[in-house]
């Protein structure tokens, strides 16, 4: 069905894009970053947006060949096996863990404030992410007006950090390399480990605009140009926080922590409390808004067979409360095991860019899989370059994919090869019982592929 009204253009969309991509991630991880790069930490972040553009190839790519309205999940339904399409299910259940980063982030920053929540940082982390969950209940209405609330301290705040930060540099020491934590700390391999750990703030340039393809105009050359603009943005916003995250204070005061630390030091009192309190409500805002985005495709994992019917109950105003009380246990766990934060978004980041690596690499068949559309492709290019991104593209997120994997404690190393075979054999399992219908599954790619080929109207 054809949408309605007026169709977005460029600029609504990178206003959209950047909205998106702007998140909690930078309060959180700049200190890591830096602790492993030192003041190499602006690179790291100018570099590290264009660094997972690549490692999110296929994002920017199909778009430019195919109008595809169901954003990534349609992307993954036309690429995906039965196989893929089932670990890609599980991968959305166990993606609970990202919210515990979140909760675990609120805790760090409320310590800052009131230093004795420290003592019962796991106990305020679980009361966190268990009102979080209740919240979600009250629907998608009540999640939005928090959000748009919310995206306006956080625009603000970020504002804040910048303008009083940069004039407290000092900028002739910044790039001498022996100065206060030095550039390149770690070397090189200290500079990939930082873009691999930033990978989680630095990504999401091109989820909100491919989602918005059915309500785009000249969807084919909007949205690619859309996330190449926002992209730059977002790169050119991290790299002076970055530089102000990493040039205000001492290396051993910002290395691991969070940018309270330093909005402390730059701010006075009243706007320091105001910038943490958008922090808060930042990270809030994210957590509901994630769980509440998930109400959704956690019900078509269960319509599609791969958890059992159980999973499907819902209240009688749609809440799927078995499938959110297996997503809360699932987010509660990293917090109760006692996981720290660069753990917890190890453990989400390396099953996505694992699914990367494979949407990338296949996307070196599409040229000659569909050679009309490649023909009418918006972003014109010789095959061999095509294909060259898509090695790129694969390099990229295996690099992301292999450094937080030998970051990770041998403990939760085995966590996540454990879990990552565990969703395998699960999505088999399910397959091998018939719970999950190849042929279903086949016709729902084929529909997705004619529509797309359907609405390309460019």
């Amino acid at each position: 069905m054809e949408e309605k009204g007026k169709k977005l253009k460029t600029v609504n969309i990178v206003g959209l894009g950047l909205g998106g991509a702007i998140g909690t991630g930078i309060f959180l991880l700049l200190g890591y970053g830096i602790a492993y790069t030192g003041r190499s930490i602006v690179l790291v972040c100018a570099v590290g947006c264009f660094f997972m553009l690549l490692a999110y190839w296929y994002q920017f790519a199909i778009p430019t060949m195919f109008v595809l309205k169901g954003g990534d999940y349609s992307m993954k339904t036309m690429l995906f096996s039965p196989l893929l399409s089932g670990i890609g299910a599980w991968f959305t259940v166990v993606g609970g863990f990202a919210f515990s980063g979140y909760a675990i982030g609120i805790t760090d920053y409320l310590g800052v404030v009131i230093p004795q929540i420290k003592s019962y940082s796991m106990i305020c982390s679980l009361i966190i992410i268990t009102l979080v969950f209740a919240a979600s209940y009250k629907g998608s209405r009540f999640i939005t007006i928090l959000e748009n609330l919310v995206t306006v301290l956080l625009v603000v705040a970020l504002a804040l950090f910048i303008l009083f930060g940069m004039v407290k540099v000092d900028a002739g020491n910044f790039f001498s390399p022996t100065y206060d934590g030095g550039f390149f700390r770690e070397g090189f391999g200290g500079f990939v480990a930082a873009i691999a750990v930033m990978g989680w703030a630095c990504q999401g340039t091109t989820m909100a605009p491919i989602s918005m393809a059915a309500v785009t105009e000249k969807p084919k050359r909007t949205l690619p140009k859309a996330i190449v603009i926002i992209t730059i943005l977002l790169a050119a916003i991290y790299a002076l926080m970055a530089y102000v995250a990493s040039g205000v204070l001492p290396y051993e005061q910002v290395a691991g922590a969070n940018i309270s630390v330093t909005a402390e030091a730059i701010l006075p009192r009243g706007l320091y409390l105001f910038f943490v309190i958008g922090g808060v409500g930042a990270l809030a805002s994210s957590m509901l808004g994630g769980i509440g985005m998930m109400r959704y495709p956690m019900l078509q994992v269960a319509e599609d067979g791969w958890l059992p019917a159980i999973f499907k109950k819902t209240t009688k105003s749609g809440y799927p409360y078995i499938s959110y009380l297996m997503f809360y246990l699932i987010s509660i766990f990293p917090i109760v095991t006692g996981m720290g934060l660069d753990s917890v978004v190890s453990l989400v980041m390396i099953p996505t860019m694992l699914m990367n690596m494979y949407m990338n690499f296949v996307c070196i068949t599409l040229p000659k899989k569909y050679p009309k559309q490649w023909e009418k492709a918006s972003f014109k290019m010789p095959v061999w370059l095509w294909n060259v991104c898509c090695i790129l593209g694969v390099f990229c997120a295996g690099v992301v994919c292999y450094n937080l994997f030998t970051e990770l404690s041998l403990t939760d190393s085995v966590v996540c090869v454990v879990l990552v075979a565990m969703l395998v054999g699960l999505s088999a399992l399910r397959l091998k019982q018939g719970a999950v219908s190849k042929e279903a599954l086949e016709e729902n790619k084929n529909a997705v592929i004619e529509q797309a080929i359907a609405d390309d109207v460019n």
